[in-house]
């Protein structure tokens, strides 16, 4: 199959691992619009699966959470990262995940999805892309953010005015297959050199 036009494989990390989080039906959200696309193949990393210290030990633990976690991010082509916002940025256990790896995030997109309350989640989504930058990745421009998210998803987690959010998440997931066949191209042709 043509590269260039074959499907990206892209992981979503859902970063938040709190207690009776909310995260869960905003990636349900995110799953049903990525299964709809044909240029798209999804894989998700959850961050409360994850059990990695924040020492960076390399502890059976660690190597056994590794195992399951680094092959996702490693084989994608592009991100979606999934961020609530807790106190004005984003979770530590997100944190931690990225922390954890490098060279798997290097010239690849990133498309940032945020939830929260009266801000979206959208302090969280710029500290991201800060972080990324860090890492060589490419965050795309727009995103999709949820203002008081609760109150935006009615009974089975379905939204109750999906017309925003829907046309948010074409527009990101469209600039994420440019930048994802753009760079995986480039990366054929030769290998990326940033240090």
């Amino acid at each position: 199959m043509d590269t260039t036009t074959a499907p990206l494989r892209v992981t979503l990390l859902v970063g938040s691992n709190r207690h009776g989080r909310f995260g869960t039906v905003v990636a349900d959200w995110l799953l049903d619009h990525l299964h709809d696309r044909d240029d798209l193949v999804p894989e998700v990393v959850d961050v409360a699966a994850t059990d990695l210290p924040t020492t960076f030990a390399p502890t059976p633990e660690a190597t056994a959470a590794l195992a399951e976690i680094t092959p996702k991010l490693a084989g994608a082509d592009a991100f979606v990262v999934l961020t609530p916002e807790y106190n004005h940025s984003f979770p530590a256990g997100l944190k931690n995940v990225i922390d954890w790896h490098f060279g798997e995030w290097r010239a690849k997109p990133v498309g940032l999805v945020s939830y929260g309350g009266m801000a979206g989640g959208v302090r969280a989504a710029e500290h991201l892309r800060q972080v990324f930058a860090e890492l060589h990745a490419v965050t795309v421009r727009d995103t999709v953010s949820f203002r008081n998210a609760g109150a935006s998803f009615g009974g089975e987690g379905r939204l109750t005015d999906p017309s925003g959010p829907d046309a948010a998440a074409k527009t990101m997931f469209d600039q994420l297959v440019w930048w994802g066949r753009a760079l995986r191209e480039a990366k054929e042709k030769r290998p990326y050199g940033g240090s």
